[in-house]
């Protein structure tokens, strides 16, 4: 082959190194740089003296393929990982933003409030606990049969008295909700009442509040179980014999309920007699409460019906063992303990749990506590608020990702163009470098090989 036709080759990388080792371009070249000429023509002579252009375009040519272009290409290349990891996150936000906000709907749903005005919308909703606590009374009769069962058991294997044996839910059951100074006095009072609410409202507060106060677990009653098996030992019992645990609590060191002792004289429990009148007198403090309204006396009564409950399942326990020791102590008790079935006694235990569940689900309980606690409501009103200070927060967590998103587009818009013009005068230079090494090679093609090929 002709040598005038055998190409020059030449890598984009070597370039430089190429044109000293052939002597085209002097090895301090770069020293022989002119910064400042009077005349551009001479300035342009003087710059293709010696080939100080063809060094330097092959400086700018390396550096644009192997260090600019690839740089600004890393560039966009974090900018789009920055906007995937935006949108991870916005999506992972959105997970937790529903479930705070499903969480916020599920607990106004419970305590039938819609969220905006929390506190007033709660204090609001009192006015139906007097319904609330008829129909648990009405449910808490169904759990007569039972406590004639327990009346009868106890009055045959000790010498307690029926009387004796869970008197205030015998008088509930018998007299209804009556007001807590009837049951103690035995007549009505001629008018009740009840201790103003010491709850004060203020709506523009609520933002404050909630944002003071920390809570580590929501406020939450649970659910009761009453299905589990109690060891119940029978020893002569009265009403303070078996506690139960103080039922209306959200911390353990914090007692939502103040309860009193009903074992007080008049003086102390705030109660008025009239001479002059014939039902009673006026009834002041918690005994113009009913009774499923007023703490202590409710406590009781909860009482009452766990210790049925206990009753219940020891029966059924032993019954479904076929002790012949049951069958033995059978032999001189009344009918009514004899004529048990294991079916009559599930029967009734099923009663005494729609009692218990009348007055402990939640939002009975919640009510029962925002009454007769003002430090309740702020807790419940400040952890319902949280919840929505939480949404808030992470809506604007989720804007903050998304305008990160917008300015890493724009960005990766900004600098597609300038990576294009940079390859496009790369890709020119180097062709005019090819041009300039190939004249002095007498036409001879030349070619710049590497990574500017490629871009």
């Amino acid at each position: 082959m002709d040598e005038q036709n055998i190409p020059i080759d030449i890598n984009t990388n070597k370039l430089l190194e190429w044109l000293i080792s052939r002597r085209h371009v002097n090895k301090d070249w770069h020293t022989n740089i002119i910064k400042r000429m009077k005349d551009w023509q001479e300035i342009l002579q003087l710059y293709q003296k010696d080939n100080l252009y063809l060094a330097e375009s092959s400086q700018i040519v390396m550096r644009n393929v192997s260090y600019e272009v690839p740089s600004l290409k890393k560039q966009v290349i974090k900018l789009e990982q920055t906007q995937i990891e935006c949108e991870k996150k916005i999506k992972d936000y959105t997970k937790a933003e529903n479930s705070v906000q499903s969480e916020f709907n599920s607990s106004c749903k419970q305590l039938g409030i819609e969220g905006k005005k929390i506190k007033r919308e709660l204090v609001n909703m009192l006015g139906e606990l007097p319904e609330i606590y008829e129909k648990a009374a009405e449910t808490i009769k169904m759990v007569d049969s039972a406590l004639e069962l327990y009346l009868a058991f106890v009055h045959f294997h000790s010498d307690q008295r029926k009387e004796e044996v869970l008197p205030l839910l015998k008088y509930l059951i018998k007299n209804g909700n009556t007001t807590t100074y009837e049951y103690t006095y035995g007549e009505k009072p001629v008018s009740i009442e009840e201790p103003p609410s010491k709850i004060e409202i203020d709506d523009s507060d609520e933002e404050k509040n909630s944002e003071e106060i920390d809570f580590a677990d929501d406020i939450d009653f649970g659910d009761v179980n009453t299905e589990n098996n109690v060891t119940f030992e029978i020893t002569p019992m009265s009403e303070g014999d078996i506690d139960w645990g103080t039922l209306n609590t959200i911390e353990d060191d914090f007692e939502i309920v103040e309860h009193v002792d009903l074992d007080i004289n008049l003086e102390e429990s705030g109660i008025v007699v009239e001479k002059s009148g014939l039902d009673g007198g006026i009834a002041k403090g918690n005994d113009a409460y009913t009774l499923l309204d007023n703490p202590s006396t409710q406590d009781l009564i909860l009482n009452d019906l766990m210790e049925l409950k206990a009753f219940l399942n020891m029966r059924l326990y032993e019954m479904s063992t076929d002790s012949d020791l049951l069958s033995m102590s059978q032999i001189d008790a009344p009918t009514i303990l004899q004529m048990q079935t294991v079916e009559s006694l599930t029967s009734m235990s099923a009663c005494v749990t729609v009692a218990l569940n009348e007055l402990l689900n939640k939002r009975t309980q919640h009510l029962h506590n925002i009454k007769h606690s003002a430090r309740y409501v702020d807790l419940l009103a400040a952890s319902l608020k949280q919840k929505l200070n939480a949404v808030q927060r992470i809506k604007d967590s989720k804007q903050v990702l998304k305008d990160k998103i917008g300015e890493a587009q724009m960005e990766i818009k900004n600098l597609h163009p300038v990576i294009a013009t940079v390859i496009e005068n790369t890709k020119a230079l180097q062709k005019h470098i090819e041009e300039d090494i190939s004249r002095k090679y007498k036409g001879r093609p030349v070619n710049i090989v590497g990574g500017v090929n490629v871009m």
